[in-house]
């Protein structure tokens, strides 16, 4: 499951522009993310992940930001996880 959020991670992060974002931003970036994975196929998520660049400057930021604060990090988790987690079942991408 770590290896999953790894990849769903960076993918909800490349919404976050700014490190200083408020939790109502985070739950726009969260809404975004779900949406992403609800309306995506399964090789468009396979092909995502073959072709994931490394992160950018803003992704950085944001991972920084979701690893030192506990209260944010829980938060985006508590919404996203669910509907990530059960879409990578779907496809095959959690062993």
């Amino acid at each position: 499951m770590k290896h999953s959020c790894l990849f769903a991670l960076p993918l909800a992060l490349l919404y976050v522009t700014v490190a200083t974002a408020q939790h109502p931003v985070l739950d726009e970036v969260a809404k975004k993310v779900v949406a992403k994975y609800q309306t995506s196929t399964c090789q468009q998520l396979m092909q995502q992940k073959a072709q994931k660049a490394p992160p950018s400057a803003g992704e950085q930021k944001a991972m920084e930001m979701l690893r030192t604060d506990p209260e944010m990090r829980h938060e985006f988790v508590g919404i996203v996880a669910d509907q990530v987690v059960d879409k990578l079942i779907q496809c095959g991408m959690i062993p």
